[in-house]
């Protein structure tokens, strides 16, 4: 899937490509993007960052999905993206650090991981974002994998009442059924939090469950980020005609 280039009918969008990461130069290229998005942007303290990149030991076993703008060649958006074969030599997936992720292991020949995923804040609408995910769909195709799982990361700088009222929201509709349900290493207190604020969805998130993904399980505390992470399972086979068309080739 090297060289992956998704092309769209709407002119608008015609200056946004996707690829994987060819050389070790791109995957710099994504690593700074991630920095300023995480560090300067959301304030995140990042213990290994260095010379203004965000990188950790997984990278180097991940593919990196990135989408560019015509005008500047600038990376704008990526996915860091962890295949079953390379979970399989990198011992896991980045999941288990914050899930008992034991009832999805029957999936985990054809179940790819995401994470890491970063949108320049000009280029942070529906549109585009719709555009990375198509270039993700079309790697999901390509290489026969049905199972998509990710931490939606919530920030905790209420305290962690707004990503406890969310859960509550959203746990009603979109919970995994009990064979897909996870558990976190480091839970959030619920008891603790209030769970009855009016919060809106992020859109991310919002996206991945109109997509028809499952909220597989209470979130997790990231205390480095300081925040909430919401695990989502999405299987392909979920995804609506809507968006299979807008998606899928």
């Amino acid at each position: 899937m090297h060289g992956l280039s998704l092309k769209t009918q709407a002119t608008d969008l015609s200056y946004l490509t996707t690829s994987l990461a060819r050389d070790g130069d791109e995957i710099l290229e994504v690593q700074r993007l991630r920095y300023q998005v995480c560090s300067e942007e959301m304030g995140a303290h990042l213990s290994n960052a260095e010379e203004s990149l965000y990188c950790d030991a997984q990278d180097n076993y991940c593919e990196h999905l990135l989408m560019r703008e015509s005008d500047d060649n600038n990376v704008v958006g990526t996915y860091r993206i962890l295949s079953p074969g390379r979970a399989k030599k990198f011992g896991g997936y980045f999941s288990q650090t914050e899930f008992d992720l034991s009832r999805l292991q029957s999936l985990s020949d054809r179940m790819v991981e995401i994470g890491r995923a970063c949108v320049q804040l000009d280029y942070r609408d529906t549109e585009s974002i719709n555009f990375l995910w198509g270039g993700l769909a079309q790697y999901m195709q390509e290489n026969n994998h049905e199972y998509l799982i990710g931490c939606e990361s919530i920030s905790m700088a209420d305290g962690g009442h707004e990503a406890a009222s969310l859960y509550r929201k959203l746990c009603r509709i979109y919970s995994a059924p009990i064979e897909y349900t996870v558990y976190p290493h480091r839970p959030l207190p619920l008891y603790a939090l209030n769970q009855y604020l009016d919060v809106p969805i992020p859109p991310l998130l919002k996206g991945y469950l109109r997509m028809g993904a499952y909220l597989c399980g209470e979130p997790s505390f990231d205390p480095e980020f300081n925040t909430a992470n919401f695990l989502i399972l999405l299987p392909m086979s979920r995804m609506g005609s809507r968006y299979a068309r807008r998606f899928v080739k």
